[in-house]
């Protein structure tokens, strides 16, 4: 008796282990894939806010704008570069506007 419920117990964890492995990871909910996995486009309100984003392969580009800087969710002007793995990232902030753009190589 001991010996099956150590065998369904095995089971059950084997299950679980496995669902996460097996699922479709390159697909967000959306369903168009990741940025990086070629060209894409969109634009769109978020709020108060315009953004359009757009990526070729090995680039990517937000830029989100707030009319009058009203539901920005950032403050103050500023800019900052930096490298994150093989890409380099550029942020840059004013009042009504966000800019990323990442480059990769």
């Amino acid at each position: 008796m001991r010996t099956w419920t150590v065998f369904g117990i095995l089971v059950v964890f084997c299950i679980g282990i496995a669902a996460p492995v097996l699922s479709d990871d390159w697909k967000e909910q959306s369903g168009r894939g990741r940025w990086w996995h070629g060209d894409y486009n969109e634009e769109y309100w978020d709020e108060p806010c315009q953004v359009k984003t757009e990526s070729k392969r090995g680039e990517f580009k937000r830029e989100i704008k707030c009319k009058d800087g009203v539901g920005a969710r950032w403050r103050g002007e500023w800019k900052k570069e930096y490298w994150d793995g093989p890409c380099k990232v550029k942020l840059e902030a004013k009042r009504d506007e966000f800019k990323e753009e990442v480059k990769c190589e």
